[in-house]
């Protein structure tokens, strides 16, 4: 299945405090561009995740997602590189699209990105308020990255 979604920076974060957010904890068992393979927990529920290479724009990839136990999850875990992710989700629907907001933690406290899905690459939008700069197809904004070179240490 592909994937098309463009990612911001957010510079104000007040309209988060009406929402109830989601603790995502994530691993990779490789960060190859090519083939980039995610664990992640998400509350109470495990996944495995394949992403492929993105396409030049940043806007398109294949993704491929799976549900696992969360015993499987945290087993998998166990194996990922070093570098695990440790963030919040909070999700809005804004005029039916529905905005993903990570609040970083850990190495990564202080990165606050939103990201939309679209169902094509030329799909229209409303920008809300609180987004800032995009950075689609920044690859310093993918989570494979964060997990190796941490956003407190750029």
């Amino acid at each position: 299945m592909l994937e098309i979604e463009r990612k911001y920076l957010v510079k104000n974060t007040d309209f988060l405090k009406e929402l109830k957010g989601k603790r995502i904890t994530q691993g990779y068992l490789s960060t190859d561009p090519a083939r980039t393979v995610r664990v992640r927990i998400k509350g109470t529920q495990g996944f495995i995740t394949i992403k492929g290479m993105s396409t030049d724009s940043g806007l398109t990839r294949y993704e491929w997602e799976k549900e696992i136990t969360i015993v499987e999850a945290e087993e998998l875990l166990e194996l990922a590189l070093p570098g695990v992710i440790d963030k919040t989700r909070y999700e809005i629907v804004i005029e039916n699209h529905t905005w993903e907001i990570d609040v970083f933690h850990g190495a990564n406290n202080n990165l606050v990105v939103a990201e939309i899905e679209l169902q094509t690459e030329e799909e229209t939008f409303t920008l809300p308020q609180w987004i800032d700069k995009e950075v689609t197809g920044d690859t310093r904004y993918y989570n494979s990255y964060l997990s190796e070179k941490p956003f407190s240490e750029w």
